[in-house]
């Protein structure tokens, strides 16, 4: 799934006992092999991500999760 400014991005750690991190996608990079994302993360630092395979799960926005043309998903 490719995230959408306004969707939350949840990043696990690596690490046993490192906490995951996550934040909001202000700004989707596209590169020409890769996407970016420029993240506001929790503790309010901003920087831009570059995920790895299986390494981020997005969730989308509440805006985006409604269905189409304004009716609450099912």
């Amino acid at each position: 799934m490719e995230g959408k400014r306004g969707d939350k991005i949840v990043v696990e750690s690596e690490q046993v006992g490192t906490p995951g991190r996550e934040g909001e996608i202000l700004e989707v990079i596209e590169g020409t092999v890769r996407l970016a994302y420029r993240v506001r993360w929790a503790d309010g630092h901003e920087s831009v991500f570059t995920p790895s395979v299986g390494s981020a799960r997005i969730l989308p926005s509440k805006t985006r999760a409604r269905g189409r043309r304004g009716s609450p998903a099912a």
